[in-house]
């Protein structure tokens, strides 16, 4: 017996609209250290990234991550690789740019980026940490919890959500991972992968109707 595709309604993009806005809490750049790209199957992390580096922000990048099944089709050789080579045809110098291909999830992306600049010598006092728009709060969470002693500011491709839904040409998916991204705050911080935040009652109300509504692909198991 086949699911039926879930719709995303007039309605439900209203619920859709009020996670990603929940979910943006880059602020204006400054000068940092580092900066690192968080892998996933957007390559606006590496776009964000060459904007930035050209902007003067951080004079290096760490590109972080291995493959999963959403990203081994697109970026067969890995995601860190694949944005390390986006970002040299965007005009970032090679030496710039620093890969570690191994991490698999946001928890490793954090761990091996730390320990891979331990390893150069390296001085962190700021990370711009760069990833996809509605995974600015749970990165930002899951950062301040897993590296503590080192400030992160938070940036991706500024986009409104209509346009970002165009970029990555795959509705559903996105609603999907938004949906378990709105999860993540509150599940990561009882497995201590993340600090507590607070989330409204229209943000959980929101995410409630589009799980209802089958968007849940990407929940995580309780």
């Amino acid at each position: 017996m086949t699911t039926a595709t879930p719709v995303l309604t007039d309605d439900l993009y209203a619920d859709l609209q009020t996670l990603w806005d929940y979910h943006q809490v880059r602020e204006d750049p400054r000068p940092s250290s580092v900066a690192i790209g968080l892998g996933s199957h957007d390559l606006g992390v590496a776009t964000c990234a060459a904007d930035l580096y050209h902007r003067g922000i951080f004079p290096l990048i760490v590109f972080t991550g291995a493959n999963s099944p959403t990203t081994i089709d697109r970026f067969p050789r890995g995601e860190a690789i694949q944005y390390r080579e986006h970002a040299i045809t965007l005009g970032v110098p090679a030496e710039a740019i620093i890969v570690e291909p191994q991490a698999v999830d946001t928890a490793q992306n954090i761990e091996y980026s730390r320990k891979l600049l331990e390893a150069h010598g390296l001085s962190v006092d700021l990370v711009t940490l760069i990833s996809r728009p509605y995974q600015l709060r749970r990165s930002w969470a899951m950062f301040r919890k897993l590296w503590p002693t080192v400030n992160v500011q938070c940036a991706s491709q500024e986009l409104p959500l209509a346009d970002y839904l165009n970029a990555i040409g795959d509705t559903k998916r996105v609603v999907d991972r938004i949906v378990g991204d709105t999860q993540r705050i509150f599940e990561l911080p009882k497995r201590g992968l993340a600090i507590s935040q607070d989330m409204p009652d229209e943000v959980l109300d929101a995410y409630n109707r589009l799980c209802a509504a089958g968007f849940t692909s990407r929940l995580m198991n309780h």
